[in-house]
């Protein structure tokens, strides 16, 4: 069976659940808004957090992916790297239970990488993540770890650090890798255009982007030209349009799906749940339509759910679904 690893930030994710706008206003958080932080302004996030409701769950967008796969039956692998604290320790033993083949460092120079998300009482979500030793990934292809047939699939948010993400795929490449890649945010495609461009040219067999980060790699607010200049620069364009559904062109042959209508709570890990349920079709051979139909159904299942912690039999039930 093909192996799927993937790599990129190892985060654990706390959902804060809010009654109101008072902590929000009083940590000078804009209501929606995403922005990082750091340690010291993480520690006062930290202390006001432990006095409301809330609940872990792991995080990360190669995460989630791997994660999905894994309670879908698929043999996986991640790698990361987590602090040597509660955080840490918890991450790691999800991925364990999961029967994830874990390469997951633990430094000793740092805390686990957080994503906090504040769920205010209408829904909306304000983020602020703390990366803390995330970023310190080490990747070593060895034939033990990939075996004789792997896909490794890279989150796009490593793209900051240059070397590194290049050092990586092309690793991947001289061990005879696929390498699936999620462009992950379209400011992030914005500000290194060009760099992503090279990247997805020169490395990529399987490319994921949303219909703004499509736009904002091809310059074309067109999804459908979008698609057509991704496909022209890799195996497998996907593009992913919302509620309208996907699409995906290989070659000549393109394919399409319509958006499931679901009862969408929270979006978190959309985009990277669809990756795991066209991945899962991928290895097993699947026609590429039904591919997209897994990714639109799985992405669907998790919407459904606040975080990413949907029960395995919901995923395994797409599977007879689409299979």
């Amino acid at each position: 069976m093909t192996k799927i690893i993937g790599i990129g930030n190892a985060l654990v994710d706390i959902l804060v659940h809010l009654e109101d706008e008072t902590h929000l206003n009083a940590l000078h958080l804009p209501k929606g808004g995403m922005a990082h932080v750091d340690r010291r302004r993480y520690e006062e996030l930290a202390a006001v957090i432990s006095t409301l409701p809330h609940e872990i769950a792991t995080g990360g967008s190669a995460a989630n992916t791997i994660h999905a796969l894994a309670l879908m039956g698929d043999k996986v692998g991640l790698v990361g790297t987590v602090g040597n604290d509660e955080l840490g320790t918890f991450f790691v033993r999800q991925a364990h239970e999961r029967g994830i083949e874990a390469r997951l460092a633990v430094s000793a120079e740092g805390d686990t990488g957080v994503a906090t998300t504040f769920i205010s009482a209408d829904g909306e979500r304000t983020f602020a993540t703390y990366l803390g030793v995330a970023p310190q990934i080490m990747f070593n292809p060895d034939a033990a770890f990939i075996g004789e047939d792997a896909i490794l699939h890279v989150e796009g948010y490593l793209v900051q650090d240059h070397d590194f993400i290049e050092q990586v795929m092309q690793s991947a490449k001289a061990a005879g890798m696929r390498i699936s890649y999620d462009l992950a945010s379209w400011n992030i495609v914005q500000a290194d255009h060009d760099f992503v461009h090279h990247l997805v040219k020169e490395y990529v067999d399987i490319v994921f982007a949303n219909e703004e980060e499509a736009a904002a790699f091809c310059g074309n607010n067109d999804p459908e030209e979008a698609l057509r200049q991704l496909a022209a620069l890799t195996r497998v364009a996907i593009v992913k349009v919302g509620k309208r559904g996907a699409m995906s062109l290989c070659g000549t042959e393109r394919h399409q799906v319509a958006g499931k209508v679901v009862r969408a709570v929270d979006t978190t890990g959309a985009g990277d749940f669809f990756a795991a349920g066209f991945l899962h079709g991928l290895v097993h051979g699947w026609p590429m339509q039904q591919c997209l139909e897994l990714g639109n159904s799985t992405a669907a299942e998790v919407v459904q759910v606040i975080g990413t912690q949907v029960s395995p039999e919901r995923l395994r039930a797409n599977l007879n679904i689409n299979g």
